[in-house]
């Protein structure tokens, strides 16, 4: 894994493969989570792991870790516990297409994802409720996991026009949670939070949009209570991105540098081509005069770096080609989107080394490894 920017692909044991989670130990190997099966919301989707060890130039064969019978299990995060070593994962646990009667699911491994215990539901009957980005510590050893509400009208299909972010956070190692919610950031989604790289810096959050504009951002003066998400100049396709802060203190962001379009194709709704046909529900109303927008091609998978907290980047093509995303199937190679990163920043010889996963076409996850980020941006 020499060159500039190294591409693997990771095994796939499964017709569909999406939404990657990666992981760092401490011995430098590296875990990919990502859910697999026939297709999204399908009661097939279960959550598998495949690992990078040091030195490697393959990925492991994927294994299954995680299902719930009957259910779609989507969007996994790992998380490994800084004082007792133990991995977490979480994930959520749906039927069909309703993200909005969605729980969360969590498993814990004692040997590094080698085994894992039986699934728990950390929040409880809580529903609606959907992770995708990492947890980060604060300086009192409080958890933060972002998520985001997918939330309905009785009576309605969910398709994502009254979603909004927040928090749930833990004082005791994730025994028990509390939570807040970003109530006045409707459409911003997919919450990636950032420490501060600097005591007396604010914390970041960057967000994916429902609205396929733009990526959004928040700050906020200790990570719990956040501010009104505002539209960056990074564009959004209503699809997934991943963020994090390098050793250098800068910003990496992994993003589709795509946005809508008075002339795009639009689905009605995420699951629309797996709604059961006695489905007669028509899909939420729009809120606030906007409506979830879905099919927009996501293309462009780029890297960004800001030297300034996410104000202003400087971006490059990690991954190019014409994202078509009107279909989630993956059978006759359909869908073409790249989508989804997961993005791990380390450090080598003072140089940024990055680490990013990613959707290609829905057909397997492709690993990318840019052993000195400054050199292949350019700089």
């Amino acid at each position: 894994m020499s060159s500039p920017a190294a591409m693997l692909r990771i095994p796939s044991a499964t017709v569909q493969c999406h939404a990657s989670n990666l992981l760092q130990l401490p011995d430098k190997t590296l875990l990919c989570a990502f859910f697999g099966g026939s297709q999204e919301g399908l009661p097939d989707i279960s959550i598998w792991l495949s690992r990078l060890k040091p030195g490697s130039t393959s990925w492991t064969e994927p294994e299954k870790v995680s299902y719930d019978d009957g259910r779609s299990c989507q969007n996994p995060v790992l998380f490994r516990d800084p004082i007792n070593g133990r991995i977490w994962l979480f994930h959520m646990s749906q039927d069909a297409g309703n993200q909005d009667g969605a729980y969360m699911l969590a498993r814990t491994s004692k040997d590094n994802g080698i085994t894992w215990s039986h699934a728990t539901r950390p929040l409880g009957d809580k529903k609606g409720v959907f992770t995708r980005q990492p947890v980060v510590v604060r300086h009192d050893g409080t958890w933060v996991l972002p998520v985001f509400y997918c939330r309905s009208e009785p009576g309605y299909r969910w398709i994502g026009s009254n979603d909004i972010s927040g928090i749930f956070y833990s004082k005791d190692q994730g025994k028990t949670w509390h939570e807040k919610q970003l109530l006045d950031g409707i459409g911003a989604c997919h919450m990636n939070i950032l420490k501060p790289a600097s005591q007396g810096s604010p914390w970041v959050a960057f967000f994916r949009s429902r609205w396929a504009d733009n990526v959004y951002r928040a700050t906020s003066s200790d990570g719990l209570d956040w501010d009104t998400p505002r539209p960056t100049t990074l564009l959004n396709p209503n699809s997934g991105i991943c963020a994090a802060r390098l050793a250098s203190g800068r910003i990496a962001i992994v993003f589709n540098d795509s946005a809508a379009s008075p002339e795009s194709l639009k689905r009605e709704g995420l699951y629309d081509d797996i709604t059961p046909e006695d489905d007669k529900r028509p899909n939420q109303e729009a809120v606030g005069g906007k409506q979830a927008i879905w099919g927009t091609p996501r293309k462009r998978l780029s890297v960004g770096i800001s030297d300034d907290e996410g104000l202003t980047w400087r971006v490059r093509i990690l991954e190019d080609g014409d994202g078509y995303c009107m279909t989630n199937s993956s059978t006759g190679q359909e869908n073409r989107e790249l989508s989804y990163p997961s993005i791990w920043a380390d450090a080598q010889n003072g140089k940024d080394v990055v680490h990013v996963a990613f959707t290609f076409h829905r057909q397997y996850i492709k690993y990318a490894y840019i052993e000195d980020l400054d050199k292949w941006m350019g700089a």
